[in-house]
């Protein structure tokens, strides 16, 4: 597990875009930690291997919190410039942090075109983007004008949209999306 975190962190580093990572991918990091944590418990901390196991705990910990800050980082980009992220190149654990933060991101932009417009903004509740639904796309879909007059798209396969609610629901009854259920 070493050596695929090692390789995961060193193309993240290495390249501008967003890097796939395979679905499980934080919880099998997860149980890798935990193996070493309860093998070092097991070993004397002055032996080699107790000194080799503490030493791959903090690369193993160096290396996590900067794939994490990292990706975090590239997914907000994304997301405040208004990209779309395919979801195969986010894990389990991403794509439903990418869905809140597309629906928060969405009311900001709408809270910007309402007063740019010179129409009363729309209060937001804390719940998030009321009136608006979050989907993934099964199918390419063409540029769409949504009930609030705005532009959405084109979409490809795997993207992930915050739409108006009526749009959304359209979609998916005509099996071009599916709600993603943002927690």
């Amino acid at each position: 597990m070493y050596d695929e975190l090692f390789e995961f962190w060193r193309k993240e580093r290495g390249n501008a875009g967003l890097q796939s990572l395979p679905k499980d991918f934080y919880a099998r990091l997860a149980d890798y930690v935990r193996r070493i944590r309860e093998e070092r418990r097991m070993m004397d901390e002055e032996s080699v291997r107790g000194k080799l196991l503490r030493i791959e705990e903090e690369n193993v910990r160096r290396m996590i919190h900067d794939l994490i800050r990292v990706r975090h980082e590239k997914i907000l980009r994304l997301v405040i410039s208004g990209d779309i992220v395919p979801l195969t190149a986010l894990t389990e654990e991403e794509e439903g942090l990418y869905s809140s933060l597309s629906m928060y991101a969405e009311a900001y932009r709408s809270l910007l075109e309402d007063v740019v417009q010179g129409r009363r903004p729309r209060k937001i509740s804390r719940e998030g983007a009321k009136g608006f639904l979050v989907v993934r796309i099964v199918r390419e879909i063409p540029q769409i004008v949504g009930v609030d007059m705005k532009i959405y798209g084109p979409f490809k396969p795997e993207d992930i949209a915050t739409l108006p609610e009526e749009n959304a629901r359209a979609l998916i009854k005509q099996g071009a999306a599916v709600e993603v259920s943002v927690q």
